[in-house]
């Protein structure tokens, strides 16, 4: 398997053809690109192509009840 970013697999692949590999629209893409989501494609062993987002864990309010 082969893992690379959002934006690394789009200029390997034109962002029209990158959108239809995901399943997405070329919108749906370039929006995704231009906000800097942390996004990551893998080539699976069957040739087909999935992607997951990295996010920070959130956090709990400090606050405390009184």
């Amino acid at each position: 398997m082969h893992r690379i970013t959002l934006n690394e697999f789009a200029a390997e692949k034109g962002q029209t053809k990158a959108a239809a590999l995901l399943g997405l629209t070329q919108g749906a893409l370039n929006k995704a690109l231009r906000v800097g989501r942390d996004i990551y494609v893998t080539e699976n062993t069957d040739g087909s192509f999935s992607a997951e987002e990295i996010k920070p864990f959130p956090t709990q309010n400090s606050k405390t009840a009184a």
